[in-house]
């Protein structure tokens, strides 16, 4: 598709685009971070081990990186739309039966299995990519800030309406009106008709398989740069959604500065995505990658040096939130620079997969660390370590246009 005919489709309905993908990405994100209260109550009610309730989400994570690039290739095959509305009916049945599970084994399928192919399908890779697509590329960076901004309200909104729900009618009731909740996604993904347009006679790049284009791809230094960067964006991630209230807890705190700290990361992460969106139009993306990273690290081993009080953690909290996914308009941008946006949604899949498994090793081996060692301390020069990593494996990045791959 030339950029020609890519505006030529978003320039009259973008605000429409952009509004209903920001939308779906608030409710996909937040019905998915609500899984964590639900453990107390539900354990509770059915006498399961804690442990067995985490194995659920743990897998949910790991196959939502594992489904990822299968999804994406659905979508880039198919359209973002049709494969977010089957990843919203997947989100409705996963949530009912989980409702449902008077089991863990069934609880697993549900919430590990089911969500997690349901995640893949209307995850914000999906979302953001069926957007980019559709979008000329002077409006890219801002829409996939404002995408990711979304997501981050979504954790912000949604999480403390499913914990009012729970209080109020009770864990299955709330799940229940979840699942009813997440199939507002199928409307809302209406607008995301982002089918490729067939290729002229004599086209280049876009008329490429999706095996040749990923092949393509894989060869490229700079592809393996982005995955192991987005690999440590995602230890850094899950090891502190998992692990921070836990850690806090340990320093003396109240439980509830840890649950402030995650609400709080997910409020000023709104305004670092948009940022970072912004930023990503005007700046190199690389450099603004390796400032990112650098970034996260100096706060970390900052956090370290200083007392552990309520506002310590809180401005922790609120200068990571700036940090925390405001790595993803950049890399998506850099996917659509160098491999082009016909099989974004595959290629960028693969990166995502990437992420996937630095948050399982983030939260599986946060909690190994302290078992071991009864603290979380090797586990932050861990976190300080791998931030210098991801900030220099960027450096090396491409940041320019790729010659176009004519094909057969």
């Amino acid at each position: 598709m030339t950029l020609s005919s890519t505006a030529a489709r978003a320039a009259l309905p973008a605000g429409i685009l952009i509004g209903c993908a920001v939308a779906t990405a608030m409710l996909a994100m937040g019905l998915r971070q609500s899984f964590g209260l639900f453990l107390a109550p539900m354990t509770e009610a059915h006498a399961w081990t804690a442990s067995g309730f985490a194995f659920a989400i743990a897998l949910q994570v790991l196959l939502n990186g594992i489904s990822q690039p299968l999804t994406g290739q659905l979508a880039d095959r198919f359209g973002g739309r049709n494969v977010i509305m089957g990843g919203a009916v997947l989100y409705a049945a996963g949530m009912l039966g989980m409702a449902l599970s008077d089991g863990l084994p069934l609880f697993t399928f549900f919430a590990g299995i089911i969500m997690g192919v349901a995640v893949s399908a209307a995850g914000m890779p999906t979302i953001i990519a069926s957007l980019t697509r559709m979008l000329p590329e002077n409006m890219r960076g801002r829409a996939v800030g404002l995408g990711t901004a979304g997501s981050s309200a979504g954790q912000f909104l949604v999480v403390p309406l499913a914990g009012l729900a729970i209080q109020g009618f009770g864990w299955q009731a709330a799940l229940m009106a979840m699942a009813g909740a997440a199939l507002l996604m199928i409307p809302l993904a209406l607008p995301l008709s982002d089918k490729p347009a067939p290729i002229p006679a004599g086209g280049a790049a876009d008329s490429e398989t999706a095996g040749a284009a990923l092949s393509r791809a894989m060869r490229d230094p700079s592809f393996w740069c982005l995955f192991f960067g987005f690999f440590v964006c995602g230890v850094h991630v899950s090891f502190l959604t998992v692990h921070l209230p836990g850690f806090v807890h340990s320093c003396g705190l109240p439980l509830y500065v840890g649950a402030g700290a995650i609400s709080m990361i997910g409020l000023f992460n709104i305004g670092g995505s948009l940022l970072s969106g912004e930023l990503t139009q005007r700046w190199k993306r690389r450099e603004l990658l390796v400032g990112i990273y650098a970034a996260r690290g100096v706060l970390m081993a900052g956090f370290m040096m200083v007392e552990k009080t309520t506002v310590s953690v809180m401005i922790f909290a609120a200068l990571m939130g700036v940090l925390w996914l405001s790595t993803v308009p950049p890399t998506v941008a850099l996917c659509a620079r160098n491999w082009g946006t016909r099989w974004l949604a595959t290629i960028f899949g693969i990166i995502f997969l990437g992420h996937q498994l630095g948050g399982f090793t983030g939260a599986f081996l946060g909690g190994l660390v302290f078992d071991r060692t009864g603290s979380y301390d090797l586990m932050w020069v861990f976190g300080i370590l791998v931030a210098a990593f991801a900030a220099l494996i960027h450096i090396p990045v491409r940041d320019g246009p790729r010659p176009v791959v004519a094909t057969a």
